[in-house]
């Protein structure tokens, strides 16, 4: 996931009612929406079957006459309309992130059940192309592997994520659009209620992921009436007060929960990639290894930045960890920077992919909640979490560019509560790295009597039909499929 964060109202939950100064911004209000055009999607590998519509939405729900925007859609019909239940939309993480191809590629591990209960179908969040896209324009120095997240510098300094927010506030003010300005997760929330209306379904299922899981619980607390099933897979916490902030944070818990699982597969006899003996001296063998990386960087032509550092080996672990099928990438990057011969730089996505992505991130958790603007907040943050956390280096308590974000938060972040229907079920890996069980257990107090959450034993990011296991994928189904859930919190051994 990718975190980032930031007060005037708070919107209201079920019925419409005012807890600030403003009512729920509803995509009713709009009218009724014109049939969508299907057509065949662009892109490679699809199925078939998957076709492509845009769905037009204000870009502003406070002036639903004004500027609109296009959100492109995705859907793979039910392969049984005599068993059609509705629509399942997937919700996909980030901010940042899309679902349009899910249809197809989520929708082929899916039992033929599901696909049979429900039209599949995804989409591009609000920023995010082929929607109406957003860019800031920064330098190409600024999207490389260590600017992404906030890395600090060797020496616990946050000078330069400090300057990487001004940078970035300047160019997205100045190159952002009005568009920029209503980037946010209780706008993400609105959209899918347009979606839905433009769908023609009175109700809609929902199967939100990491990020995705607090869109789809801010859907729930904006339109509770307009919710069939929803599955939240990879949780965040919902921290009403840090939002995107604490996502960051939870990468040391995340990192330190899935490290022991590395170092025992990277000491394992056998392996081809064997780092060391034993677990503990893959962990001394890292840290080491990142310092010497500090000191004394390797050349790396090709990559951004183009040299291996501290960072960048600690960036590669992070990303390593959400899949235990990535182990390999880690090992044989410290193996290869042991031997000071490094394997040719990854591939990286197009810059344009890349400026797009840092935008919506950006817009999203800064519009989302005000973060502080002194330096000295996240120097004290960063010398903590090092001295605790010493394998995330301070990242997790540093800053993101929304400490000198231009515009101020519009209005509140969504409060999760326990009001609403009770048709949420939850599904969390044990062991995550970017959404860690921690955190997905303040979404479930959060939600209270409207959740039911299924903890797999398992290790890595998403967990429904990806990194969980066959107890935890049955329950999803099942409840998909019948609406039944487990009685009660459930964990699959």
């Amino acid at each position: 996931m990718k975190q980032i964060t930031k007060s005037a109202a708070l919107i209201a939950a079920a019925s419409g009612v005012v807890f600030g100064l403003v009512t729920p911004l509803t995509a009713s209000a709009t009218g009724a929406p014109a049939p969508l055009k299907w057509t065949k999607c662009e892109g490679d590998g699809l199925d078939p079957r998957q076709e492509c519509a845009t769905v037009s939405v204000p870009m502003d729900y406070a002036d639903p006459g004004g500027p609109r925007i296009d959100i492109a859609v995705s859907r793979i019909r039910s392969e049984n309309p005599s068993a059609r239940r509705g629509a399942l939309l997937m919700i996909p993480g980030g901010p940042g992130g899309d679902s349009l191809a899910h249809p197809s590629d989520k929708g082929k591990l899916m039992p033929r059940q599901v696909r049979d209960a429900y039209d599949l179908i995804g989409f591009a969040p609000r920023g995010n192309a082929p929607s109406t896209a957003v860019s800031c324009d920064v330098g190409s120095g600024d999207l490389s592997s260590t600017s992404l997240l906030p890395w600090p510098a060797p020496d616990g300094s946050v000078a330069e994520n400090m300057a990487m927010g001004r940078r970035l506030g300047d160019a997205c003010a100045r190159n952002g659009g009005e568009l920029m300005k209503h980037i946010s997760t209780l706008n993400n929330a609105r959209d899918i209620d347009s979606i839905r209306a433009a769908l023609g379904e009175r109700k809609l299922s929902a199967w939100g992921v990491s990020y995705g899981t607090y869109v789809g619980a801010a859907y729930a607390e904006l339109f509770p009436r307009r919710t069939d099933r929803i599955v939240l897979d990879s949780s965040d916490n919902p921290d009403p007060v840090q939002a995107e902030r604490a996502w960051l944070r939870a990468f040391e818990v995340g990192v330190e929960d899935n490290f022991p699982e590395f170092a025992q597969w990277a000491s394992r006899p056998g392996n081809p990639d064997r780092v060391a003996d034993t677990p503990a001296q893959v962990r001394s063998s890292f840290l080491a290894l990142a310092a010497r990386l500090d000191r004394e960087p390797l050349p790396w032509p090709g990559a951004n930045p183009a040299e291996l550092n501290g960072n960048v080996l600690r960036q590669t672990m992070l990303s390593s960890m959400y899949d235990p099928d990535d182990y390999p990438v880690l090992a044989k990057l410290m193996l290869a920077a042991g031997s000071g011969t490094l394997p040719a730089a990854p591939p990286r996505p197009p810059e344009s992919a890349l400026q797009n992505y840092l935008a919506v991130g950006a817009g999203t958790i800064c519009n989302d909640v005000a973060w502080p603007e002194s330096a000295a907040v996240y120097e004290k943050g960063v010398a903590e979490s090092r001295a605790k956390y010493p394998l995330t280096a301070g990242m997790p308590r540093n800053a993101l560019p929304c400490t000198a974000w231009p515009w101020e938060p519009r209005e509140a972040p969504v409060r999760v509560t326990d009001r609403g229907p009770s048709n949420v079920l939850m599904i969390q890996n044990e062991r995550d790295v970017a959404t860690p069980l921690s955190g997905a257990i303040r979404l479930r107090e959060a939600l209270g009597r409207k959740a039911v959450m299924v903890t797999v034993n398992s290790t890595g990011h998403d967990a429904y039909l990806e990194n969980g296991n066959a107890c935890g994928d049955a329950a999803v189904s099942r409840y998909l499929v019948t609406g039944k859930r487990p009685g009660q919190d459930l964990y699959c051994e």
